[in-house]
């Protein structure tokens, strides 16, 4: 409205910040191997980001190999690394759900002041990255099971609470979504729009 001439908005409080650059240690980290060995279901281990260095990996992997590139997470949140003997083939990100969406609201039935009160106990899958080197049938369906399965325990233990539900967009027609359908996510078609919203118990 302010492009239009509508409204005049006035000036930022804060300097718009900088934006995401890997530091030369962690673009180097995130280059395709030479060599890349076959992924085994039964070795992935799911590593919550605590530590700075997994921190700066992390967003490392999603600027450099994340469509959507790194961005600051919302609200409470909660990344993870998945490895596969060690090495790193996956990488999810967590926060806060958005505001409104009419067929996770329709679903839930809640009230405007209901979802006020209770937003906080949806989690937004915001990130989900797959490395584009991994070839592996499965892979991104065991991932959200495996996550899925601890991110109430991990939140409860950060954050005090415990959320109860989990949403995700997913773009059409880039994606398909069939992971989140194989993990036994719901699907809701957002009206007059290229995403479908998908959701899951916590």
């Amino acid at each position: 409205m302010e492009k239009d001439g509508l409204i005049t908005l006035p000036l930022p409080r804060c300097a718009k910040p900088l934006s995401y650059q890997a530091s030369p240690e962690c673009a180097a980290l995130v280059r395709e191997p030479a060599l890349i060995p076959p992924v085994d279901l039964r070795t992935l281990t799911v590593e919550l980001v605590t530590h700075p260095h997994d921190s700066r990996l992390w967003n490392a992997y999603v600027e450099h190999h994340h469509y959507l590139g790194h961005k600051p997470l919302p609200g409470a949140q909660l990344r993870y690394i998945v490895r596969a003997r060690g090495e790193i083939i996956a990488l999810l990100g967590f926060g806060a759900a958005a505001w409104k969406t009419q067929p996770r609201d329709a679903a839930i039935g809640w009230s405007a002041a209901q979802r006020q009160r209770n937003l906080a106990l949806i989690v937004n899958n915001a990130r989900f990255l797959i490395l584009p080197w991994i070839r592996c049938k499965n892979l991104a369906s065991r991932v959200l099971a495996l996550v899925s399965r601890r991110l109430a325990d991990d939140w409860y233990a950060r954050y005090a609470y415990r959320p109860v539900l989990l949403e995700t967009f997913v773009e059409k027609p880039r994606f398909t979504g069939t992971c989140y359908q194989a993990a036994n996510w719901q699907y809701r078609v957002l009206p007059v729009s290229m995403q479908e919203t998908v959701f899951c118990p916590c």
